[in-house]
């Protein structure tokens, strides 16, 4: 199965598939007589279902085929949608989608499923049958159920064929054919049974419709709509002939208002009529809204998958012709050629468009990593005893795949230190006068070069006294620098390594471990976390985060003759210092900056480049930020504003303090790229 050609196809439709499954049956919760979402459901088990049957992972196909079960005994009314039914079904998606995982890692998916499968069973078998209607009657109103189901919308040509038909002495027979559930080639059986019945008389029409059947877009059961001079045996007599036919029913079909009439003179209540015709309307109406629905999806769909590794390695090679790009223009600024001149320049600007190109290639919906979180605070609202009302906003938001990939888990650990620390429980919310359902807010936007995610909640916020506390009695802080904290910074005292207010472990959070790996997490991919909260009102983490780390903006500065990169989305603005302007504080020297007092730090100390003492008037500096906090970079000189690729320094370089990574400049030199955070505690 290892090298089979589809495999890689197979499991990413599939976590597709999961994730719809997740999505659709949150809304199904919230809206259970909603029948476009419970078809929405019916389809991506079913798509799933025959996948994996395909593939040969017949565990995976078995589970599908039993969630088709309760999906379908759910679409046609005899079984109610309940939140246990919704749990259930929450746990064989999770199964699912651990049997996908376990093939994407070289598995073959098998699972021990049985228990799953008998509770799947057993909310099929619970139906419930329209009540107040005899016993006697049950069979007619099933028929007009089912008939108007099938064919709720005939044309007036269609109708005018069956009157016709009736009168000439055909018969018009509506014939429900169900395959074997071990069939795999669906299509093909749909074909040898259409060829049986054109030989005998002549299809109306078909439910699902005769492209939907090729497509393989059905259940294992289809209904046709047949004109013939056969009786109804002899119909089914030669249908079963295909093989992998597993049931016939052939029933006389005649018009719904006829199918209700009867369906009340069996059961002798006027009410029971009502209820009837009520059902059928509304089944009418749903299938009129789907083939609606089913005639304006078919817009074609220009896009392809494309292999990530193929963009690495189109993105690596652009970088190298990035570096080449650079080089280029060197040579032409120095032989100061006219024409040289123009060509490069032509080429830089073909490029800068190139490049936006393959960016853009790469930038992917946040929403793949917030789609996942409707299902997990699901859980943990549960799991903790409190009502959370969950609202995202800009999961449109595009960013660069490096980026997403390692966003994820920083995202999970901050919501579940706001479920678990901030929003209350219901009854200590009533009592303080606010609304029982907690209100969680995931959004994010872009802004510049830089895309913020902010979590919020209108939970109970942070209690300083006690962040400083802790902090005290933890070593983090002495009680000294504690009076002299302001609220910010201590509320980013949270997230120092293993600090925790959290009066017991639970397993949410709580275990002293998680918000300083986010913190370190979020820098390590040049981005900035800031908390503010009001207590008793909630609290607001804000994440900012770079749009793509591949090729980034800088500002090369020089060092006595070392050239250094420093990331534009780190600094505020550049300026010459005077001598004279520099204070001394806690024997650090500082400047005055639009009235805030900002430390220098001198990267020729910092380094420890080699040079000359020079006693120099004037300084050239680089103000820079994280967060709310700002330094200023002391260098000998500004060369510039360019774009560099950023190359890691690999694994033995890794840990040198202070440094990112590497670039190629035009002249062939390296530049060690600056990462600033390290300057800023």
């Amino acid at each position: 199965m290892e090298n089979n050609e589809y495999l890689e196809v197979f499991i990413e439709e599939s976590k597709e598939h999961i994730q719809s499954l997740n999505d659709q049956l949150l809304i199904l919760e919230n809206e259970p007589a909603n029948m476009d979402t419970i078809g929405e459901i019916f389809r991506s088990a079913h798509t799933l279902k025959g996948m994996a049957a395909t593939m040969g992972f017949q565990d995976l196909a078995d589970l599908t085929h039993k969630m088709e079960n309760v999906l379908d005994a759910v679409r046609n009314h005899h079984v109610n949608i309940t939140s246990p039914i919704i749990d259930v079904l929450f746990q064989a998606v999770d199964q699912l989608e651990g049997m996908v995982f376990d093939i994407a890692e070289g598995g073959n998916g098998a699972a021990d499923v049985k228990e799953l499968v008998h509770t799947l069973q057993a909310i099929e078998q619970n139906q419930e049958v329209i009540e107040a209607i005899p016993a006697n009657a049950h069979a007619t109103v099933e028929t007009a159920l089912n008939q108007a189901s099938a064919f709720a919308q005939l044309d007036q040509f269609e109708l005018a064929i069956l009157d016709q038909s009736s009168e000439n002495g055909f018969q018009n027979l509506q014939v429900t054919i169900k395959l074997n559930e071990h069939c795999l080639l669906k299509a093909a059986r749909v074909y040898m049974v259409f060829e049986v019945l054109e030989q005998i008389g002549e299809v109306i029409k078909s439910n699902p419709t005769v492209q939907e059947l090729e497509e393989e877009n059905f259940d294992l059961t289809f209904h046709v709509l047949l004109v013939t001079k056969d009786t109804a045996d002899l119909v089914k007599q030669k249908i079963l002939k295909v093989s992998e036919i597993e049931e016939v029913i052939t029933e006389s079909f005649s018009s719904v208002q006829e199918q209700a009439d009867q369906a009340d003179s069996a059961s002798g209540e006027n009410a029971d009529r009502q209820e009837a015709n009520e059902s059928l309307s509304s089944k009418q109406d749903k299938q009129q809204e789907v083939n609606q629905k089913k005639k304006t999806s078919g817009v074609s769909n220009k896009t392809i998958r494309v292999n990530i590794d193929r963009l690495d390695g189109l993105m690596n090679l652009f970088e190298e012709l990035v570096i080449d790009r650079g080089r280029l223009e060197q040579i032409s600024a120095n032989l100061k050629h006219a024409e040289l001149q123009e060509t490069v320049e032509r080429m830089t600007r073909i490029s800068g468009d190139l490049q936006n190109i393959i960016l853009n290639m790469r930038m992917v919906p946040i929403e793949q990593v917030f789609n996942r979180f409707p299902r997990m605070v699901r859980q943990l609202s549960k799991d903790l005893g409190k009502q959370i009302n969950l609202e995202i906003i800009g999961a449109e938001t595009e960013l660069d795949r490096t980026v997403i990939d390692e966003i994820g888990d920083p995202l999970v650990h901050l919501i579940r230190n706001a479920l678990d620390h901030g929003v209350e429980t219901p009854a200590v919310r009533k009592q303080n006068g606010k609304n029982e359902e907690g209100q969680l807010l995931l959004k994010a936007y872009h802004s510049g070069n830089h895309v913020f995610i902010e979590i919020s909640d209108d939970g109970a916020g942070i209690n300083r006294d006690k962040v400083i506390k802790k902090a005290v009695s933890n070593q983090v802080i002495t009680e000294e620098e504690a009076s002299h904290l302001t609220d910010k910074q201590v509320y980013q005292l949270i997230m120092s390594s293993g600090f925790s207010t959290a009066d017991k472990i639970s397993d949410v959070s709580g275990r002293g471990v998680g918000l300083d790996v986010v913190k370190n997490t979020i820098e390590s991919l040049g981005g900035t976390i800031t908390i503010e909260s009001e207590e008793g009102k909630g609290s607001l983490f804000s994440i900012q985060l770079p749009l793509t780390l591949s090729i980034i903006p800088v500002l090369l500065v020089e060092v006595v003759r070392e050239k250094y990169a420093v990331p534009l989305s780190s600094i505020i603005e550049t300026a010459i210092i005077n001598k004279v302007d520099i204070l001394n504080a806690h024997n650090k020297q500082v400047i005055d900056f639009r009235g805030k007092v900002v430390p220098l730090i001198n990267l020729k100390q910092i380094f420890e480049v080699p040079a000359e003492e020079e006693e120099e008037t004037f300084y050239s500096v680089v103000i820079i930020r994280k967060g709310d906090k700002m330094a200023g970079l002391i260098v000998d000189r500004f060369i510039g504003q360019q774009e560099v690729v950023l190359k890691s320094l690999g694994e033995y370089l890794g840990d040198v303090f202070a440094i990112s990574g590497a670039t190629i400049l035009g002249d062939g030199q390296v530049a060690l790229i600056i990462d600033t955070n390290s300057f800023i505690n």
